[in-house]
């Protein structure tokens, strides 16, 4: 298995969280960890505005930061084969291709920069809307305890998303949490049901067995648990990451002309209370 586990850091406590989490995850899959740093130096190009020896030192602090942290992750995960690399060029051009080369992509909530009341910071929302591999957004409790926790579109083709969670489970031998949440649209109401018609909560939850049971079959050994809730998506599995160890959620859709996340990925990675795993579908 020689695609990596991809790492974007900038030095913040938020990436070094993203650095570990990074690292056990390599160990876990028994991939190898690839660790990039991203300057994008054109603001120091000028040399009306920017000393001469500012793009040397710009380098040597950058390739300090890749040491320090390559030493971070063979100390506390000792024989890890360990990768770094220094790009210069603004984050998401910098990520991307290491993205695709690798097997996931890894990035803290926030770096450095920006405003202390942004949730997730810029260049995680961008890469979310482009990269095609799983973006991890390393944010709340990291611990290795607790739940796995799928959120299911039963309008969208959710097998990635599944596929993903099913194998994080099992590596994690931990139980996975299907839920399905959904509203009471209008049509409904004006049609005279209500929240409550057993009915209609009988005939998702058939659904919802339906499109779960072959992946029960695949993976016999991962306790699963379906859940349907009558629930804003972004709610529900806000409410139930608090005892997960990882949220798995549906990416944006791959190959579309303007790709975006879509609003329960973008609703997860903003207030989950735990690592979120986005999945392009």
């Amino acid at each position: 298995m020689s695609e990596p586990i991809v790492v974007g850091i900038d030095g913040s406590e938020c990436a070094n969280h993203a650095l570990d989490w990074a690292a056990a995850e390599a160990v876990r899959r028994h991939r190898p960890l690839h660790i990039v740093h991203a300057v994008d130096r054109s603001p120091y190009r000028s040399p009306l505005f920017t000393p001469p020896e500012t793009s040397e030192r710009i380098a040597h602090l950058s390739h300090r930061l890749l040491d320090d942290a390559r030493e971070r992750v063979q100390r506390r995960r000792p024989g890890l084969e360990t990768t770094t690399l220094l790009v210069a060029e603004p984050v998401p051009e910098a990520l991307a291709p290491e993205a695709e080369k690798g097997f996931e992509l890894v990035l803290g909530n926030r770096g450095h920069g920006g405003f202390t009341s942004l949730l997730l910071g810029s260049t995680g929302l961008r890469m979310a809307a482009r990269t095609t591999v799983p973006l991890i957004i390393v944010r709340g409790d990291t611990g290795d305890s607790g739940e796995v926790l799928v959120g299911l579109d039963l309008t969208k083709d959710e097998d990635t998303t599944l596929s993903y969670a099913f194998d994080a489970a099992a590596l994690r031998e931990a139980r996975l949490r299907v839920v399905h949440a959904w509203l009471m649209y209008p049509p409904y109401v004006a049609a005279g049901y209500t929240p409550e018609d057993r009915k209609i909560d009988a005939g998702i939850r058939e659904q919802v067995a339906a499109v779960i049971a072959p992946w029960r079959v695949k993976y016999p050994h991962v306790d699963v648990v379906e859940e349907v809730v009558i629930e804003h998506p972004v709610s529900a599995l806000t409410n139930a990451s608090r005892n997960a160890r990882l949220l798995v959620a549906g990416g944006h859709e791959r190959g579309r002309s303007a790709p975006h996340l879509g609003s329960t990925g973008h609703g997860a990675v903003h207030h989950a209370h735990c690592p979120v795993a986005l999945v392009p579908r």
